[in-house]
């Protein structure tokens, strides 16, 4: 069965989404939060065990204009609903409206599930409730402008859950927007990479999985593995052919933390990913960095004062960041803030800065590019 596919991201990161999928081989189409693609079950299955970027995979049932509840109703009832859902499935509906006729949220899941119900219902032959006692179909009705997109999650738990990571710090990265930093770098396996507040290791981890060409999805469950009509080896034969395509290149990786505790995490965590042996973790300050390396890549996600309440300290790590790389010409730097008085404090005036949203904070990527010393 063909069908029309959407991965949805955090704001800002369409981009690096919308790329993975094209280098697997798909044609996109982006809006805000969305990038629409095509597949069948397979496509499903090896976009959810693949994207690293991405927070879900939906399956869009149907998309149609509604200014009225009765044309809500109407428009979800047409779904052949019994392609999708056997009789004992558990289907909630979330429900969301924006900008739309149609705002009362809990009206507009209620009247879908109705029509779903109704639909059902009528196709197999039944009076009264649906038992839905069988697997989980999480459906979503999201009405934007007045469109209704009617889709079915494919994934559960969200993709940045990889299933590594067992402890974490304060204010960790999500893994998936760990790894989308990493895409916005011009970092290759080749090159030496430094991330110098690592934490609970997340960047680093995601930079190594990435450079071993880790599927990031390949050791955890998805929500289509319930459902009936895919068919369940599929996720096994991707599983397979995920771990035939792990490398193993030589690689030069530091992720540093002036807490020796963190350390001791981002090991456990890297241990749990299968790329300890990949990563030199060491307590090291950020001003204590030296190198003769040429040609790395710094990727940081230090504290800044709107996360931990301490912007002395988040304005001395800026200054310490620009007087230790500075002089590290051949390097480029990514410097993940939310302050917007980061460039002062550090120094210099970045290459380029893009806005992204870490969770709910809007903060800035602070890119310094190096001038490689090699082509």
């Amino acid at each position: 069965m063909q069908f029309k596919l959407m991965a949805t991201m955090a704001a800002g990161l369409e981009a690096v989404t919308a790329k993975e999928l094209q280098r697997l081989g798909y044609q996109t189409r982006t809006e805000n939060g969305r990038v629409y693609f095509e597949g069948d079950e397979s496509d499903i299955v090896r976009t959810n065990v693949w994207l690293r970027s991405a927070d879900r995979i939906k399956i869009i049932l149907k998309q149609f204009k509604v200014l009225t509840f009765d044309e809500l109703f109407e428009g979800v009832k047409a779904i052949p609903w019994a392609d999708y859902l056997p009789l004992d499935a558990a289907f909630p509906v979330a429900g969301r409206a924006v900008r739309s006729k149609l705002h009362s949220e809990p009206d507009v899941q209620a009247i879908t599930k109705k029509a779903v119900v109704e639909s059902m219902a009528t196709t197999y032959h039944r009076h009264g409730r649906l038992p839905e006692t069988g697997n989980k179909y999480q459906l979503e009705v999201s009405i934007l402008k007045d469109i209704a997109t009617i889709t079915i999650d494919t994934t559960g738990s969200s993709l940045f859950k990889r299933g590594y990571r067992v402890a974490k710090g304060p204010a960790p990265l999500k893994e998936n927007f760990a790894a989308a930093l990493v895409l916005l770098t011009n970092w290759h396996n080749n090159m030496p990479f430094y991330d110098p507040t690592t934490g609970s290791g997340t960047i680093a981890i995601e930079a190594a999985m990435i450079a071993r060409n880790m599927a990031p999805g390949r050791t955890r469950d998805f929500a289509f593995s319930g459902f009936s009509f895919m068919d369940p080896k599929l996720l096994d034969q991707e599983r397979e052919r995920a771990e035939a395509a792990i490398t193993n290149p030589d690689l030069i990786m530091i992720g540093g933390d002036i807490n020796q505790d963190m350390i001791d995490i981002a090991r456990v965590n890297a241990q749990n990913a299968g790329v300890l042996h990949d990563i030199q973790f060491k307590q090291l300050a950020v001003k204590d960095f030296k190198t003769d390396l040429e040609d790395g890549v710094i990727i940081a996600n230090p504290p800044y004062g709107q996360r931990l309440q301490d912007a002395d300290a988040a304005a001395k790590i800026a200054k310490e960041m620009g007087a230790v790389y500075g002089p590290l010409t051949t390097w480029s730097k990514y410097i993940l803030s939310g302050d917007a008085n980061f460039e002062r404090y550090y120094g210099h005036k970045a290459t380029k800065r893009r806005k992204l949203y870490n969770g709910a904070i809007k903060v800035d990527l602070y890119q310094y590019w190096g001038h490689r010393s090699r082509h």
